[in-house]
């Protein structure tokens, strides 16, 4: 009974993953705006932990690299 419940419960987490929904090609440009994106600036990202790093005087980071001084 255990082994069957244990199956049982094995399969429906396996096929709840599944999607069968797919997007409509319709839906495709809602997905692709700028917006959507992880990151949707990414030279003011860039710019902007340039300045952080600069004015904190850390070195590393998300590969931003220099100091306090200003020089790379």
């Amino acid at each position: 009974m255990r082994r069957l419940m244990l199956t049982i419960g094995v399969l429906a987490c396996a096929l709840s993953g599944c999607a069968f929904d797919r997007v409509q090609p319709w839906e495709r440009d809602v997905l692709a705006r700028k917006s959507m994106q992880l990151d949707a600036y990414p030279l003011d990202s860039f710019l902007d932990d340039h300045v952080y790093f600069s004015k904190e005087g850390a070195h590393g980071g998300r590969g931003v690299g220099g100091g306090g001084c200003g020089c790379n």
